[in-house]
């Protein structure tokens, strides 16, 4: 998911799709400590969109304690 589209999305959609996403990323990572995966750059990938939104959610937070 690019940075466009995840600054489009609401504030409650985007902390769905952190927790969806870290789950996905903690069943991965269990996956291939059992067995290799097809594909492990889809971790990193997984991780690296994980904090892409967690920034974005921060700095929403931080802006609303910017205007209050």
């Amino acid at each position: 998911m690019k940075k466009e589209a995840i600054n489009e999305l609401s504030t409650a959609d985007l902390m769905e799709r952190i927790e969806a996403t870290r789950a996905q990323y903690i069943k991965m990572k269990m996956q291939h400590a059992v067995s290799p995966l097809d594909n492990p750059n889809t971790i990193g990938a997984t991780r690296k969109q994980l904090a892409r939104m967690l920034t974005e959610l921060t700095k929403r937070q931080n802006a609303e304690q910017n205007v209050k």
